[in-house]
């Protein structure tokens, strides 16, 4: 399952959650502030940037996981595939395609962020609190995902069991 020995038996666990019986203190710490974050944010938002995040640094847990989120509370299976094919032919508001772009550059290279891209951002409505819940919540996908990558958590099969076979197979 992961390129690590974990210690003990995890009988229940999500794979992720073996992972981190090896840090458990990072993982509690890391769950408050994620919590933190996504308390930040509306909740569909949320799971937009982070789809879009996981599907940049190519975290396939995390895409299944989120857009089983995105499934069961917000959009039908069509829309959900068109979103994750290219969100910029999906039906969504324009502030939404705004919001999904700006977290594919911060997620491919947050160096990259300028002036302008905030701006824009600014010209949709969102606020400077809006727009760095942004930001937290792709680099809190990115230590998320980069860990389970690193370790070799695979998803487990209920994340799949969420979606259509179609879109299981395009975000794994």
């Amino acid at each position: 399952m992961t390129y690590l020995r974990i210690p003990g038996d995890a009988d229940g666990a999500t794979n992720y959650e073996r992972v981190f019986t090896l840090a458990p203190d990072v993982y509690q710490h890391w769950g408050a502030l994620a919590q933190s974050v996504k308390a930040g944010m509306d909740l569909r938002r949320y799971e937009l940037v982070t789809l879009v995040a996981a599907r940049r640094i190519g975290a396939s847990y995390c895409s299944l996981a989120h857009a089983g989120v995105l499934r069961a509370r917000f959009y039908d299976d069509a829309t959900l595939q068109a979103i994750a094919t290219d969100w910029h032919d999906a039906g969504l508001d324009p502030v939404d395609v705004a919001v999904m772009d700006f977290a594919d550059l911060v997620a491919t290279d947050p160096g990259r962020v300028t002036a302008a891209d905030t701006d824009a951002l600014r010209a949709h409505g969102l606020s400077e609190q809006d727009i760095m819940h942004v930001i937290l919540a792709v680099q809190i996908r990115r230590f998320f995902g980069g860990v389970l990558q690193a370790t070799g958590a695979e998803p487990d099969r209920n994340l799949f069991d969420a979606l259509s076979p179609q879109l299981g197979a395009l975000l794994a």
